[in-house]
């Protein structure tokens, strides 16, 4: 099928401008992500309608905590990436390549009608990086909102501008990675760049999208309390104090099995110094055991506690916080 978002160029190559590589194709090969294909001086996708995954999960997993919590979403996967993380917990789909690949076909209509016999309020695109699906997922967005059916993102935050302004009406919610907050680690760790993920963060933001990010915080990589402090203060200028933050564990995986898993101590420290500087939902995840709490940031209440990926009690009402009435961040 043929591709969105791509330029001509001298000698049958294509520009492809979907994410920020702006991959220069050759005829006959792909781009970074591998999934998208220079045919005869076209770009062409080759995994329109193909999935490798296919699950009914806890909202709470993707991980979105202040949209529409306790509640289940369907969510899908394909092949590729257009980041090569050294530490991809999901690298057999993510670098695999299609020809090798188990894949089923599905259509926007075959989505819908499974997201209608399951009940559930809304599909997630994840477990790969879901922009390069771009055009398989923007369709099945715009079909499913016509049906009152959310749409979610979970991304790299890689993708260009405006791709993301033409999904974003049938996009309901995105949870970004913010990998690290320096370039260096970018380059060396994701093989991408920070700026263009803060862009889309933002962009998002702005564009009236619910967004939540997670931050992964891997030992001696992107855990030192400089970087932390920064990525949390760009957070409260550039975004919201209000913006939920996910400080997840690291565990060791794919080509960084040399790297331990992050002491929960470091999580804690994380976790305070959000706080401290003034945001208001900030999490820790990848930890059982640990409390896992929405509080009202006006009186403090306690008004969502978690146990792993479920829902123990909500006591947000109308968005609301029970005893207080102040309005709390995001759908409900």
């Amino acid at each position: 099928m043929r591709a969105l978002f791509w330029e001509k160029k001298e000698n049958n190559t294509v520009r492809c401008n979907l994410c920020n590589h702006h991959c220069i194709i050759q005829e006959g090969k792909r781009g970074i992500c591998g999934v998208r294909e220079n045919r005869d001086g076209e770009l062409h996708t080759l995994i329109y309608g193909l999935y490798s995954s296919v699950a009914i999960d806890p909202i709470e997993k993707k991980p979105l905590y202040h949209f529409y919590p306790g509640s289940e979403i369907l969510s899908y996967g394909t092949v590729g990436c257009n980041f090569k993380c050294l530490h991809c917990q999901n690298y057999t789909i993510s670098q695999a390549n299609v020809e090798n690949s188990y894949l089923e076909k599905t259509t926007p209509e075959g989505v819908l009608g499974l997201a209608k016999r399951y009940k559930v309020p809304g599909v997630a695109w994840t477990y790969n990086e879901p922009t390069i699906w771009y055009e398989f997922t923007h369709d099945c967005s715009k079909l499913l909102h016509e049906h009152g059916i959310k749409s979610v993102y979970v991304t790299n935050g890689y993708i260009e501008k405006e791709p993301l302004k033409r999904i974003a009406p049938y996009l309901d919610a995105m949870n970004i990675d913010v990998k690290g907050f320096t370039e260096e680690f970018y380059a060396k760790v994701v093989h991408g760049r920070l700026k263009p993920v803060l862009e889309t963060c933002e962009l998002a933001y702005h564009l009236g999208i619910h967004i939540e990010i997670t931050y992964l915080v891997i030992p001696r990589h992107n855990d030192n309390e400089r970087e932390l402090v920064e990525f949390v203060n760009w957070v409260k200028e550039k975004l919201s104090p209000e913006v939920p933050v996910h400080f997840t564990r690291f565990h060791p995986d794919y080509e960084l099995m040399d790297v331990p898993p992050t002491p929960l101590a470091t999580l804690k420290k994380a976790f305070r110094m959000a706080k401290d500087i003034g945001l208001a939902n900030v999490y820790i995840g990848n930890v059982w055991g640990e409390p896992d709490i929405t509080y009202c940031p006006k009186c403090n209440e306690i008004l969502i506690e978690r146990e792993g990926f479920s829902v123990v009690y909500n006591k947000i009402k109308d968005g609301k916080c029970s005893k207080c009435k102040e309005k709390i961040f995001g759908r409900f």
